[in-house]
């Protein structure tokens, strides 16, 4: 008798990686991981400076203020309120597409501490969780909500 191949998968708990038998981490995951150290370090440095100077708090309102104070201050943050807003879309449906752990913390990261230390966060983690998939378990194509992919046909 052939034994059936889903009764054996759910029989009994489940093989588990050991260290040594686990991939190893890219290189890549690593740079990530530095540069959302750096992207958590240098704009508090600014912030601490912020502070400082123009208060014992943090004054969101002279903050935004002094991020539209000319037109250069104002081209960045507007730069950066785009680009984190397309970013956090994609580091959404990538999670889910990949099956990643860690989304909650990756957003909070993004708002508690700043988007340069989430984002950077979200792709270390995703070269992690890329090394731990079989080349052939990768989904080619994006798995967006229907909402979000209304006009891929177009």
């Amino acid at each position: 008798m052939i034994p059936d191949p889903q009764s054996q998968a759910t029989d009994g708990p489940q093989p588990t990686l050991s260290a040594s038998d686990r991939p190893p981490v890219p290189l890549l995951a690593w740079l990530y991981l530095a540069l959302a150290v750096a992207g958590a370090i240098f704009p508090w440095l600014a912030n601490i400076d912020f502070i400082q100077t123009y208060g014992s708090g943090f004054d969101l309102g002279k903050f935004i203020a002094l991020a539209n104070a000319n037109p250069a201050a104002q081209s960045l943050s507007r730069d950066l309120a785009v680009s984190a807003t397309a970013l956090t879309i994609w580091i959404v449906i990538e999670s889910r597409r990949l099956k990643m752990r860690g989304l909650p913390w990756v957003l909070l990261s993004c708002i508690a501490i700043n988007f340069a230390f989430g984002a950077s966060l979200f792709l270390h983690l995703r070269e992690r969780r890329l090394a731990e998939l079989p080349d052939q378990a990768i989904p080619l194509g994006s798995e967006a909500p229907s909402s979000l992919s209304a006009g891929a046909g177009l």
